[in-house]
């Protein structure tokens, strides 16, 4: 009876053994996953250490090996063919996983804070104009979407809490990224149906600072870097914490690219923002191991900032200096390109209600920039020059080739100051691509602004392709 016993502690114990030596596979990589067309895409995980790893894909038919290292982990790059699927990939150590129902296509990172975390359904209380409709009409095989569970800490962790790769349906899409949803689902209506994999890696209220790394960071004295025992007394913005929990986990992951929505939680210090973003992509860039992959990145919407400031605010509270900074970093940061949304912020909410605006806009700007579709506007008029004139100012635009209209309404939105730096409205009149400003209050002109406030009012420039053009000043006072 002993020796039978015996004999089974010591089978269970080689079966926990076998069981616990098994492949693990990162939490990105599950059954319905896209993987980036035409490449070399990353696969990793944990084994026990120095046991050989094979990965076999099913579209060629070709086997990838691997060895764990002394701690375990393995990594192999697989070449991936043009879109199509759905196929399988089998990773063994010597006990297969296999997963399933597997497309290539095009993979995009969806970054930020609470206007790209937004869910489809809305937040509680807080609706998305036409959400409903666009849920029930969402079941497509061809999109795919990938949520990174929230999760700030203060040391960089290997892998992100689990989650899975989910076919768009009303259910799953509801629940998903609103803006990145529209973002995909407009190119999978313009791309022939090719695969759309879409990573939701966002969190409501985070500054940027949260996303970065300490290297990095060290660059900047002003802001603290959490020790490993620090208590985090605020979860989305505590430097560096969703970087570890969040973001260093997915770098990787081959993307085709990254749309991103924040600054929100930045508009205190538009000055230090400017540095930090480029900042930021330029280490992301660098983990990802991938060249400079593109940024495309939304300018903030209008919202009544001021209520949100004490009473020692001081004049850069006016969220107007963040989207200045955001229209500077256009130039600032290589393959990047910036969306306005002058046109669909709302003053009583920092969420806005119409979220397909903002998905669509960036979606034009993918389209065009990695996708090389031609013959529509997708890049909104951007200040480009001031030219003084007698008692005028003429300002240039570029973006504008198709010149500037204003739909018909009277431009009101602009403000001009002399050398006393005392900025008064201004008459404006649209030419081509040129607008003119001038007030009888200024005879000597030295700096423009336009819609240089939390909320601007009616009477917005465009291009002639319906594009806002955003808000800019010509002075660094």
């Amino acid at each position: 009876m002993k020796l039978k016993l015996t004999s089974l502690l010591l089978i269970l114990s080689i079966a926990y053994g076998s069981m616990s030596a098994q492949v693990k596979l990162a939490s990105l990589f599950t059954d319905n996953m896209v993987l980036q067309q035409q490449t070399d895409v990353a696969i990793w995980g944990w084994a026990k250490a120095g046991a050989n790893i094979s990965v076999t894909s099913s579209w060629n038919k070709k086997k990838y090996t691997a060895q764990a290292d002394a701690d375990g982990k393995w990594k192999v790059k697989i070449a991936t063919p043009s879109y199509g699927g759905p196929y399988e990939l089998t990773i063994s150590d010597g006990k297969p996983i296999t997963l399933k129902n597997i497309l290539i296509g095009e993979v995009w990172l969806c970054g930020g804070q609470s206007n790209m975390e937004m869910a489809m359904k809305g937040f509680k209380g807080q609706p998305l104009i036409g959400s409903n409709e666009a849920i029930i009409m969402s079941k497509n095989k061809n999109i795919r979407l990938y949520t990174v569970p929230r999760s700030s800490v203060t040391t960089p962790q290997e892998n992100s809490k689990p989650s899975d790769w989910k076919e768009a349906d009303p259910e799953t899409v509801s629940n998903f990224s609103a803006v990145g949803y529209y973002f995909g689902r407009r190119l999978s209506a313009l791309m022939d149906n090719v695969p759309i994999g879409l990573i939701n890696c966002s969190y409501s209220g985070s500054s940027i600072q949260a996303w970065m790394n300490p290297e990095t960071l060290k660059a900047f004295p002003s802001i603290t870097i959490p020790k490993k025992d620090d208590s985090i007394k605020l979860a989305s913005r505590t430097p560096t914490t969703l970087y570890n929990g969040m973001m260093h986990p997915v770098e990787g992951y081959t993307i085709k690219g990254c749309i991103f929505y924040q600054g929100e939680s930045n508009y205190e210090d538009p000055d230090l923002y400017e540095k930090l973003l480029p900042a930021a992509v330029k280490q992301w860039r660098s983990e990802w191991g991938i060249g400079d992959f593109p940024f495309y990145y939304t300018q903030i919407a209008p919202y009544g900032y001021k209520q949100l400031a004490d009473k020692n605010a001081t004049e850069k509270y006016n969220s107007a200096y963040l989207r200045d900074a955001q229209r500077k970093m256009a130039d600032a940061i290589p393959n990047a390109a910036m969306s306005v949304l002058l046109d669909a912020g709302d003053a009583k909410t920092i969420h806005p209600m119409n979220k397909e605006t903002p998905g669509i806009r960036l979606a034009y700007i993918a389209l065009a920039k990695s996708y090389d579709m031609k013959g529509f506007g997708y890049l909104a008029p951007l200040y480009d020059s001031i030219k003084i004139k007698d008692t005028t100012a003429i300002i240039s635009f570029k973006n504008a080739e198709n010149w500037l209209t204003s739909y018909g309404k009277k431009l009101s939105n602009f403000e001009i100051a002399g050398s006393d730096k005392v900025f008064y409205p201004a008459a404006a009149s649209i030419s081509k691509n040129t607008v003119t400003v001038s007030s009888p209050q200024v005879k000597q002109p030295v700096a423009v602004r336009y819609a240089f406030k939390d909320v601007p009012e009616d009477g917005l420039l465009f291009s002639t392709e319906g594009l806002p053009a955003s808000s800019f000043r010509t002075d660094d006072w």
